[in-house]
């Protein structure tokens, strides 16, 4: 017998070895489950399906898709169910989930018979999809050696799975089967397709895009964001790499084992700084106009690298001839006393209103008018906005460059003429996949990032950074994403060899957070990710790079 104590309950319940977590429900929950349908569970704190069988006595977490593993759990499910269908009716299709974009994935189908994708394919898909949920058919997981899933999907031509998983450097791994479908997922699935109520196909673009439910109200779809300039960043990127033959992580693992990591680096160096360039002459050229542009307005997420962006692109103006004088948002925040808060009493720093955007306005609008202006330098040990005597003087043919999460928001500079401004907006979007089944999440690559800057500055460890990740998150949704499609430009700050780079330095600092304490969920999901990369030598990436600013010996 094994001893189960549930978390949601704090109770405990015996069960006869090898019961599965699904058949434990009833006991913890006699009159229905959480708020929304059970999907998953974490297992001594690492995400689990809900067929795990429990051989020891074990502490367990149930999840619904509201929390982040659940959700990960229902969109494996999901992309599986989309690649069945398409597999039952077009035999020899394949399909390859891109991204996530506008609250869903964006999908491209090759139906192998050389004709265009029409909405007919769309609601074919559809129908057979319906037709799989409503059998309730189940997901079985299968534990095999590496070298037999690797002759598995090589018979069915799946080379980008083989390829992640001949450089993965496992002895066992996992797959998933669908009726007599085989299919990979890092992630856990939930027990069968009858879980899969809510979510939509629709013809978009040139390929599908297979909504969500909402993270909020998972009986309901996310609502669609249209993200025309999103898109076409990621298909910028895209199709460098396809030129550079790296639609995947096995082609960069193998690319790094044949040498080539040092060129790799270098033209991912050279293809950002390209962009700077391009932004930095397009700025001169408006600057110079009969109606100049007088500020430009620098945004992006968490970690997406926006004060690096701003140091190079200063320099890039004034290689313009330009005379650019920059500060940060950051610097105008409030008192900390005088922080909003959130829900649970703890400072909410990423709220609009932590910067005294009245008071920066006003700065903005004197040094338009030509006056001198000391602005505050925020003491982030002591919470208390300084001046220290730093003082700035825009002169004709000057540009001013304000960086910070909240430098898009219209209100922040609503009465400075939209004429004199030009926008910014900086994102990781992860141009590369595990595999074509197996998206990378943009927060994942931006999480990692600020793990490692938060430890190396010591302003946080790996386990706070995680504990505050949900709230930085949350803040992103309202407070930053809603712009970024407001932006002259946007600037993608993904590093096709970043995992490869960053991995050595992120599983030392992940490797400190305890297995006892919730936040190793997250740790072991981000280890499990990190060990698809062939690691790499950082040796070859300049101390100029955005990627130094988060594994350190940046020169800016």
């Amino acid at each position: 017998m094994v001893n189960i104590f549930c978390i949601n309950t704090q109770t405990s319940c015996t069960f006869a070895e090898g019961t599965t977590l699904l058949d434990m429900l009833p006991s913890f929950f006699p009159e229905g489950g959480l708020k929304y349908p059970i999907i998953a569970a974490k297992v001594n704190n690492v995400c689990q399906g809900l067929k795990y069988r429990a051989f020891n006595s074990r502490q367990v977490e149930f999840l619904d898709y509201t929390s982040y593993a659940g959700r990960s759990v229902y969109c494996s499910s999901l992309c599986f169910l989309l690649c069945k269908a398409a597999k039952d009716l077009y035999p020899d299709s394949s399909i390859v989930l891109r991204r996530p974009v506008s609250k869903g994935y964006f999908c491209a189908l090759d139906k192998g018979d050389g004709t265009a994708m029409v909405q007919a394919d769309v609601d074919a898909i559809t129908s057979r999809m319906e037709e799989l949920v409503n059998a309730d058919l189940p997901f079985r997981r299968h534990e095999v050696r590496n070298q037999e899933a690797i002759e598995l999907f090589s018979s069915l031509g799946y080379e980008d799975k083989v390829s992640l998983l001949e450089t993965s450097g496992d002895v066992y791994v996992n797959y998933y089967t669908l009726e007599n479908t085989p299919d990979y997922y890092y992630e856990a699935l939930v027990p069968g397709t009858g879980y899969l109520k809510v979510w939509n196909l629709s013809l978009y673009r040139d390929g599908m895009l297979l909504r969500v439910p909402d993270r909020h109200k998972p009986e309901v779809l996310a609502p669609f964001v249209e993200q025309p300039k999103t898109f076409d960043v990621f298909r910028e990127h895209l199709g460098w790499n396809s030129i550079m033959g790296l639609d995947n992580v096995g082609d960069v693992n193998k690319a790094c084992r044949r040498g080539e990591a040092s060129d790799l680096i270098k033209i991912a160096e050279a293809l950002q700084e390209k962009k700077i360039v391009q932004i930095a002459e397009e700025i001169d050229r408006r600057v110079r106009q009969e109606d100049p542009v007088r500020i430009v307005l620098i945004t992006g997420p968490s970690s997406s690298g926006k004060s690096t962006f701003c140091k190079r692109l200063s320099i890039q103006l004034k290689a313009c001839g330009l005379k650019p004088i920059s500060f940060s948002t950051d610097d105008y925040f409030v008192n900390r006393l005088d922080t909003p808060l959130l829900p649970d009493g703890s400072f909410d720093f990423d709220n609009f209103d932590t910067v005294d955007h009245e008071y920066l306005q006003e700065d903005v609008l004197r040094l338009l008018d030509g006056e001198t202006v000391e602005v505050p330098e925020y003491n982030f040990v002591t919470g208390l906005r300084e001046y220290n005597g730093r003082k700035l003087h825009l002169e004709p043919g000057m540009v001013l460059l304000i960086e910070g999460i909240h430098a898009l928001n219209p209100r922040l500079t609503d009465k400075v003429p939209d004429s004199f401004k030009y926008r910014i907006f900086i994102n990781t979007v992860t141009s590369i996949s595990l595999d074509n089944h197996n998206c990378i999440p943009t927060s994942d690559n931006r999480l990692i990032r600020r793990i490692c800057r938060d430890f190396n500055k010591g302003a946080f460890t790996a386990r706070e950074s995680i504990m505050h990740w949900p709230n930085v998150r949350r803040s992103e949704v309202m407070w930053i994403y809603p712009y970024q499609e407001c932006a002259d430009v946007l600037f993608n700050s993904s590093y096709i060899v970043e995992f490869p780079v960053i991995r050595p330095y992120a599983e030392r600092i992940l490797m400190t957070v305890p297995k006892n304490c919730p936040e190793y969920a997250e740790v072991h999901r981000l280890m499990k990710f990190l060990s698809y990369f062939v690691p790499v030598s950082d040796k070859d990436v300049p101390a100029t790079s955005l990627l130094r600013s988060f594994i350190g010996g940046s020169s800016l």
